[in-house]
């Protein structure tokens, strides 16, 4: 019985990195930027944007993807039985770890979805990012071999557990509704979307399936490491694979250093970025496709991690750390460098041994 529960879920794996990698292809044939298909920390930097916590005009757009994958999770565990209100574990330490997270990853100029899908795009500056995140996930699992814990998450009211599905709702309400005070770019990445419907039927399909399967970029290389499993990572090798080929028919595949969309060449800080993001996501857990997933079981230190990853954005634009296709700006570098130093600290302090 046990054997077969595996076998199920590593099928639900492979299901899910298949539909990540054509989605994160065919979204920009349908309108979103390049090599942006899927990016939770693009797309909610975006979404930061139209609310108007930042001002960065060329990047401000809700995002229904981002809303998809919360509600298709909230939907699909509602229906599974599996939707279970609870926190309180560091939710301030989650907070601040997710603010980073998004620092890491506007570096970089990308999530790990985002990585993937440059790499399957033919993007190059993608591979020391690579490096980065593998790195910063081995300090993460060091950490976990000392016993690192932000504490245990206690079952809560059950109605905590659906505020932010509920505020993810709210915001597709506004973007179909486009009342004066939601800002939407005129150019740039902001300006660029698929329609919005086909955006929120993908964010719903991937939401469900990754609720299914417990999809996760960080847990598949972390799980290598710590425990020798290869079960998650296998999606993330699928949609890799995924990606290329689509983006081979399609057209969309630029193999190289320059002239890729949203990116830039500067290759100690794609590698140092993508360090921060691996690590502090280590110590979080999971990825941020996999917090917004659970985000929509009811987990609120999930959803505390989520509004860090906005508030991260947020701080990113106003204080000009968030880097651009000419590079990333002294500020980033030096937040950058904090990051890692405070993640450092806070895995330090919180093991158990």
């Amino acid at each position: 019985m046990k054997d077969q529960k595996i076998s199920n879920n590593s099928l639900m794996v492979i299901i899910t990195g298949i539909v990540i990698g054509i989605f994160g292809a065919l979204l920009v044939k349908f309108g979103n930027p390049g090599n942006m298909g899927v990016c939770v920390a693009c797309f909610l930097r975006d979404i930061t944007g139209s609310l108007g916590l930042h001002r960065a005009s060329v990047v401000q757009y809700i995002r229904p993807e981002i809303i998809g994958f919360v509600l298709g999770a909230f939907i699909v565990s509602l229906l599974a039985g599996e939707f279970k209100a609870r926190g309180g574990s560091s939710s301030i330490t989650r907070f601040l770890l997710g603010a980073f997270v998004m620092i890491g990853a506007l570096v970089f100029l990308g999530c790990p979805v985002r990585m993937l899908l440059r790499l399957g795009g033919g993007d190059l500056n993608s591979l020391t990012a690579l490096i980065g995140f593998i790195i910063g996930i081995y300090i993460g699992v060091l950490f976990l071999k000392k016993g690192f814990t932000l504490g245990r998450s206690n079952q809560i009211n059950k109605t905590n557990g659906y505020v932010l599905p509920l505020l993810m709702l709210s915001i597709f309400i506004l973007l179909l509704v486009k009342p004066s005070f939601i800002f939407i770019s005129e150019k740039g990445p902001g300006s660029m979307h698929a329609p919005i419907i086909i955006s929120i039927i993908a964010g719903l399909i991937i939401g469900g399936l990754a609720q299914r399967s417990r999809f996760c970029f960080v847990g598949g290389i972390r799980d290598v490491i710590l425990i020798r499993s290869s079960h998650l990572l296998i999606g993330f090798i699928i949609a890799l694979l995924l990606v290329f080929i689509v983006n081979l028919a399609l057209g969309q595949f630029s193999l190289g250093f320059s002239g890729q969309f949203a990116a830039h060449s500067n290759h100690l800080w794609n590698l140092l970025g993508m360090l921060l993001v691996g690590i502090s996501a280590t110590l979080l857990g999971g990825c941020p496709l996999r917090q917004l997933i659970l985000t929509g079981e009811g987990d609120c230190d999930s959803a505390v991690t989520v509004l860090g990853f906005v508030a991260g954005a947020a701080v990113a634009h106003n204080f000009i750390l968030a880097a651009s296709p000419e590079g990333v700006p002294l500020n980033g570098q030096i937040a950058v460098i904090i990051g890692i130093v405070i993640c450092l600290v806070v895995g330090f302090i919180n093991r158990e041994k």
